[in-house]
């Protein structure tokens, strides 16, 4: 099994998981059965297109996914997935 790491930020949709047993060989099937497991996280870590949202980033050990190939990025037993959303947003003056 692959682990992945979820954030803080989404652990609601994980029954409060802070790590999750995925199986495929690649990204997008570790992805696929993350959301057959928790289908509450689908929505945000996926488009209505079913593509992966832009601010949603994966590691695989160091590397991301977005400089390797994508979510077709393979994977073996014993890798750590990291998944860290970007966060947006700060403070202006007015």
């Amino acid at each position: 099994m692959t682990i992945l790491r979820i954030p803080t930020p989404l652990r609601a949709y994980t029954s409060g998981k802070s790590e999750v047993n995925v199986s495929g060989s690649k990204i997008s099937e570790a992805l696929v059965d993350l959301t057959i497991q928790f289908p509450a996280i689908k929505s945000h870590l996926f488009n209505e297109s079913g593509e992966l949202r832009p601010f949603v980033n994966l590691f695989v050990g160091e590397n991301n996914i977005k400089d390797l190939q994508g979510v077709d990025t393979a994977i073996k037993d014993g890798d750590r997935i990291m998944l860290i959303p970007s966060i947006a947003g700060g403070w202006s003056v007015k």
